[in-house]
């Protein structure tokens, strides 16, 4: 059974959004604007990407 991934990339610049937002990329691991980072497809990165959704893209990848 493959494992399901989340790869995360930051899309869109943290200025002028909400600090719980800038927060939440950090979290996520992102900093910069084209980074990437892949995380396990579990609820809580679902809600964290759903929070930030319009400042990330993502693709679900079978790892």
């Amino acid at each position: 059974m493959a494992e399901k991934k989340l790869q995360i990339t930051q899309t869109k610049s943290v200025i002028s959004e909400k600090q719980n937002q800038r927060d939440t990329l950090r979290s996520l691991g992102l900093r910069k604007i084209g980074q990437t980072v892949v995380r396990e497809d579990t609820p809580v990165n679902r809600g964290y990407v759903r929070a930030v959704a319009h400042l990330v893209q993502v693709e679900e990848i079978d790892a």
